[in-house]
């Protein structure tokens, strides 16, 4: 496998350390007034979820394990988990819920996805970075109030809560941020 410096490392990466297989969830560089330069990570191990923050000095050599970004499409979800297909082969791969967490709300049939596989065993997930969804719940609009500074609650079609602004209504169709669920505006179709 190959060995780069530590502070090369950025988020999503895999490293080898003792034979197992860790995803980087956060890479910071520490650059102190006096003393070595650090590059503080925190990974998560791939095969059991436990996470773990390790300190490397920048210019340290860290074991990268080799991972393959592939673009894939997804399917649909049942007891097995995610499937995905690939477009160029049409293979199809089961990916684990824990792998997927908290992003699995923004799936959308047929949505494209960067699959990020380690020997043929899902490792990540990288969605595009908006999706249109429809407000299915809402507060009504309430007269006299300034569209710049407040927002309303409301619930998405995945069931996502989020803040939209006061002129956006239940059956509105919105653009939101896939990272944090955030208001982006409102769809253009």
């Amino acid at each position: 496998m190959p060995k780069v410096i530590a502070s090369s490392l950025r988020k999503g990466n895999v490293v080898d350390k003792d034979g197992k297989l860790y995803v980087i969830l956060s890479a910071e560089n520490i650059h102190p007034g006096k003393g070595t330069p650090v590059t503080q990570l925190d990974m998560r191990r791939i095969t059991d979820g436990v996470k773990i923050s390790e300190r490397y000095r920048t210019t340290e050599q860290v074991e990268r394990a080799y991972v393959e970004d592939r673009e894939h499409t997804f399917l649909y979800s049942d007891g097995e988990g995610f499937h995905f297909m690939n477009p160029e082969s049409y293979e199809q791969l089961a990916v684990p819920e824990d792998v997927i967490g908290d992003q699995a709300a923004y799936l959308q049939e047929g949505m494209p996805v960067m699959l990020s596989t380690h020997n043929g065993v899902p490792l990540a997930i990288e969605l595009p970075q908006r999706v249109t969804l429809e407000v299915t719940d809402t507060e009504p609009v309430t007269k006299g109030q300034t569209a710049s500074s407040s927002y309303k609650p409301a619930t998405l079609s995945n069931g996502v809560r989020t803040l939209v602004p006061p002129h956006i209504g239940a059956g509105t169709r919105i653009v939101v941020m896939t990272a944090d669920g955030s208001y982006v505006e409102r769809a253009k179709d």
